[in-house]
């Protein structure tokens, strides 16, 4: 049997320097990188994403970024079957995939290449949830189907909002595929996680939220509003869009949307972390000689 291609993974939590490590790593091994956030496919969040920069874009070749409207919504499953078809075409010009970023179920779906559910979107529901809160979507997916919620992202309301819709097409969420067999996965994959202990990779989201928001990021957030992006819509996308959305209908203070801003990245951390240490195939690194001697036996092997 013919040996899978192979595929490098770069995961972590906000903050941790995922980017940096991917774009040295592809630099070093002749890569390319294809983003695995569900933020920075859309256009035009650019500092409140945290997207790597036109420059960093320069150096290694980026691929899911910038590729649909914050208007539009964008699913995994969509991002399975686009950054799969990409992978292999980076494969096929002999170069190595290198998947980078902080979603996880969306690295599980390539990882793995979970199968999703066959359910069209169902928009008159989807207008009618969208109206509700991320407590009340729980909530009721909760009743719905107790399995899936007790795995979901309880302040994710676009996930909260599918799952939802799922349900009341097929009467539950389907589990997800197991982990990787031979028969299910595509790809040979290494997957590194970047460490960091807890009170350092608190002080670089302090420090990157204060760059963003130097850099214009309210700026940024009511330039997309001005574009026809509703303010559901942004608050939908949590965390720096959301409390910026807030504030800039004057429903926070400018100290409130700041203070809560950390909190949540803080807390939006420690569930990327609590969903990557699920799965156990992951090595934690924290130097990056490290990590390009792990990459490097990995690609030799």
């Amino acid at each position: 049997m013919s040996k899978k291609p192979k595929i490098i993974v770069v995961l972590g939590p906000t903050s941790s320097g995922k980017s940096e490590a991917a774009i040295r790593l592809a630099r070093k091994f002749y890569g390319e990188i294809v983003s695995a956030d569900s933020r920075q496919i859309y256009r035009g969040m650019d500092i409140g994403s945290g997207k790597v920069t036109k420059k960093e874009q320069q150096m290694a070749k980026h691929w899911m970024l910038d590729i649909i409207s914050p208007k539009t919504n964008f699913s995994a499953g969509q991002y399975k079957k686009k950054a799969m078809r990409i992978v292999d075409d980076i494969l096929k010009r002999g170069k190595l995939p290198i998947i980078c970023g902080g979603t996880g179920f969306w690295i599980k779906a390539v990882v793995d290449n979970v199968d999703f559910p066959e359910v069209k979107p169902n928009w008159k529901l989807r207008k009618n949830l969208s109206l509700k809160s991320a407590e009340e979507l729980f909530k009721e997916l909760k009743k719905l189907d107790p399995g899936r919620a007790a795995n979901i992202d309880a302040k994710n309301k676009v996930r909260l909002v599918r799952a939802i819709e799922i349900v009341k097409a097929l009467g539950k969420v389907p589990p997800l595929s197991p982990q990787s067999t031979a028969d299910s996965s595509r790809y040979e994959a290494l997957q590194i996680g970047i460490e960091m202990p807890k009170e350092i990779l608190h002080g670089r989201i302090k420090k990157r939220l204060e760059k963003r928001f130097a850099a214009g990021m309210i700026d940024e957030v009511a330039s997309l509003h001005a574009q026809g992006v509703g303010w559901k819509r942004l608050e939908s996308f949590g965390l720096e869009y959301r409390w910026i959305s807030l504030y800039l209908q004057e429903k926070v203070s400018e100290t409130e949307m700041k203070e809560k801003l950390f909190r949540e990245s803080k807390d939006y951390a420690k569930r990327q972390m609590t969903w990557f240490r699920k799965d156990k195939r992951i090595i934690w690194l924290e130097k990056y000689s490290d990590i390009e001697k792990q990459a490097e036996k990995f690609i030799n092997k």
